[in-house]
């Protein structure tokens, strides 16, 4: 027999089947016994109605993967209305061990370095696979989107040969006896790439090897990438940006509802244009809603960027919002200042409920303002940056970009508590493995 999924399962009733997967629970109430089967769709009752059924599972535990085949039966009681009778076992692969914790309770029970530490059996609870699930989800959304406006998917190197970008440490790695760096970002090559393509994104791991050890930080996660050319200043970057989220919640609204059900999601209120306030303006706010002075400081603490949250769900219904003009001295050195606030730049923020979710901007695109900005930062050595700057020397247009981590995407969309429970295998200061 062909084996089908368990969500096929309800459409052969009276039929003799075979499915596949994992047991996923197996219970003895008096003179009748049920295995639960568990497959990357769903699950399934069988019901073990004779001798033979129940001897063929001995001695084996939760997680042994086998085949079932037998008649389908229509049965209101039993979950989704439906169960399996007069069952015949293949037994795949017998497991004989206990499990690091349940995988058949509706959450995992377990702490989070325990859960870490076992992540290759942890990931197949149905709860966690419908976190990974929605990740695939925000990354296939942000494809859609952007393909269907014209940009073009590009691939960029990970070992680069010189730590030029500022704002984070590196990692360092040995490149046939000499060194070589884990890329911070792709952000050079992305804008190379505009004079190329014009428009450009992303999918790709990043590095910073930034000794954080916080809730929000890992040290490799996705970042999902977009550069594009002619545009008149910062605000046409924020309308893209605009775009691409809602096309990735309608994307996951529209494909995976299952996987959202599943882990109780509630999509955020995106409206078509999203609040936007200016950060002098945003730090005056602070002061006057919550009485905490931040005028002067380069950038806003996460206790700021919760209460500006706030702010935008209160005011205007929204569960986003951009905070434009970072100071300078903050932003990266080709940043495109505000040539009406030289002291402020042309970039933003995105928060998504109160959390910065994006940076991006305006991008400088003059050759001389390169050299110019360069050397007002102190670099003295140029030697690193020709390749980079030889794409400006050349002829670009006015350019910007913004970059989405996909895992901070993740745990705020499902309000989890640490950004590791949004990642696969996690890597931060404290793990390597697995």
């Amino acid at each position: 027999m062909q084996r089908i999924y368990t969500t096929e399962v309800a459409a052969h009733v009276g039929e003799r089947i075979q499915v596949a997967g994992w047991l996923h629970a197996l219970r003895r109430l008096g003179g009748i016994s049920f295995l639960v089967l568990r497959d990357v769709r769903g699950t399934i009752q069988i019901v073990l109605d004779t001798p033979g059924a129940l001897a063929a599972l001995e001695g084996l535990l939760p997680e042994t993967v086998l085949t079932a085949a037998g008649t389908v039966v229509a049965e209101p009681q039993a979950p989704g209305g439906i169960e399996i009778h007069g069952p015949t076992f293949e037994i795949l692969s017998p497991v004989r061990d206990a499990l690091p914790f349940p995988l058949n309770k509706p959450e995992v029970k377990a702490t989070l370095p325990t859960f870490l530490d076992h992540a290759v059996i942890g990931h197949r609870h149905p709860a966690r696979r419908s976190v990974m699930r929605l990740q695939a989800g925000i990354m296939a959304g942000f494809r859609t989107t952007l393909t269907a406006l014209g940009f073009t998917e590009i691939q960029t190197p990970k070992l680069v040969g010189s730590a030029t970008e500022g704002g984070a440490n590196v990692f360092t790695v040995d490149y046939f006896g000499r060194p070589a760096y884990l890329a911070q970002s792709p952000q050079f090559y992305k804008q190379i790439m505009v004079g190329v393509f014009e428009r450009v994104f992303e999918v790709g791991p990043v590095f910073r090897a930034e000794p954080h050890d916080t809730v929000r930080h890992i040290n490799e996660y996705v970042s999902m990438d977009v550069e594009m050319g002619f545009i008149r200043d910062h605000r046409d970057v924020m309308a893209v940006l605009t775009q691409v989220v809602r096309g990735i919640l309608g994307h996951l609204q529209e494909h995976y509802a299952p996987e959202l059900a599943a882990v109780n999601a509630v999509l955020p209120a995106a409206p078509e244009q999203f609040p936007a306030i200016y950060f002098p303006e945003a730090q005056e706010l602070i002061l006057r809603l919550h009485g905490e002075d931040c005028r002067g400081e380069p950038d806003l603490a996460p206790q700021h960027e919760r209460w500006l949250g706030e702010w935008a769900r209160q005011e205007y219904g929204s569960d986003f919002l951009f905070v434009t003009g970072y100071p300078m001295a903050k932003r990266p050195f080709y940043t495109h200042p505000n040539p009406a606030d030289p002291a402020y730049s042309n970039s933003f923020d995105l928060l998504f409920r109160g959390t910065e979710l994006v940076t991006g901007g305006q991008r400088l695109h003059l050759y001389q303002a390169y050299l110019d900005s360069a050397a007002a930062r102190g670099y003295t050595d140029l030697t690193p940056f020709e390749t980079y700057f030889e794409t400006f020397k050349y002829g670009m247009p006015p350019h910007g970009g913004f970059a989405i981590g996909l895992e901070r995407f993740i745990m705020q969309l499902l309000g989890l508590d640490n950004v590791r429970l949004a990642t696969l295998f996690p890597r931060d200061i404290n793990r390597l493995a697995p």
